[in-house]
């Protein structure tokens, strides 16, 4: 049995993570929010380490409002960027395993193909920014048997996402417009989280490893709620409009794609197609609660 705690756990990584708990009986599972635990904390953090003599970190904590991230850095930079050493620290002190979550936007979105791990980072926002530090800070620190995956475009039946919004503004209005030339391959976070709680016992090196997890496949954001709207059968119209039309307080990268093969090879994992997995995403979301279960 391991012990492994999941921080971030109000999140939708966090939340499917709980959704496959009975899939994966070998691991005992410790879900801590901000509330119950203050990451930024480093006693904090150590005294709960100890406490529940825990083996695995999963984290899936992050400050991910990207427009809001503008206004308020210092927030941003606490979870995304200290926490992250932080939790570091704590587990090279402890000879711990580590997965810390990370994001696309540590490229600037201007390649024409997908981005490798070992590409140039070059964020465009206090989003990116604050994220990119969190991997600087583990790879310096760099505890044994840690890895970063980096991920783009998440979405779940939990929380706040892509797909809800659309899901949602679809009841309330008759078309909706959506940019056409950001480019990237949406994740269900069911898949990553899967993945995530396979792998566990299957990390082994000594210094930090960074890895890319989307779902196969790619399409912009207009072909992505495009493609929602067909899966649930809604009759809203979804019309294409430039980035340079759609105003936002944050840039955001252009093309967000991510090269899979390192993580594939290393685990052999096999990774669905986008749409195959945001179909299974809108049946769950669609589903009456008590017809749920943790497939």
């Amino acid at each position: 049995m391991m012990n492994v705690l999941i921080t971030g756990a109000k999140g939708q990584l966090g939340l499917e993570i709980a959704s496959l708990e009975t899939k994966f009986p070998y691991f005992i599972l410790f879900f801590a929010d901000k509330s119950l635990l203050n990451i930024a904390d480093f006693k904090e953090v150590e005294s709960y380490i100890s406490k529940n003599k825990i083996d695995v970190i999963v984290n899936c904590a992050a400050y991910t409002n990207v427009d809001k991230a503008e206004d308020e850095p210092e927030m941003a930079n606490e979870v995304n960027h200290l926490a992250v050493k932080n939790l570091a620290v704590t587990a090279k002190k402890h000879s711990l395993k580590l997965i810390h979550i990370s994001t696309d936007y540590v490229f600037d979105g201007e390649s024409s193909i997908p981005y490798s791990e070992g590409d140039s980072t070059n964020p465009q926002n206090v989003y990116g920014s604050t994220k990119l530090k969190g991997e600087e800070a583990l790879l310096k620190i760099n505890p044994k048997n840690s890895i970063i995956i980096r991920t783009s475009w998440v979405y779940s039946e939990y929380g706040h996402n892509f797909v809800k919004t659309m899901l949602r503004l679809s009841k309330e209005k008759k078309s909706i417009a959506v940019v056409f030339d950001q480019i990237g391959s949406p994740t269900y976070a069911k898949d990553l989280a899967k993945v995530i709680l396979q792998i566990i016992p299957k990390i082994n090196h000594e210094s930090v490893q960074i890895y890319h997890y989307v779902n196969k496949g790619d399409c912009s954001w207009f072909q992505f709620a495009s493609a929602i709207m067909k899966i649930a059968q809604q009759s809203c119209k979804v019309l294409p409009i430039n980035t340079s039309e759609f105003k936002t307080k944050t840039k955001r990268p252009k093309f967000s794609l991510m090269n899979t093969e390192k993580i594939q090879q290393k685990f052999n994992l096999e990774i669905p197609n986008w749409e195959d997995s945001l179909n299974k995403c809108i049946l769950k979301i669609k589903k009456p609660p008590s017809s749920q279960s943790g497939n």
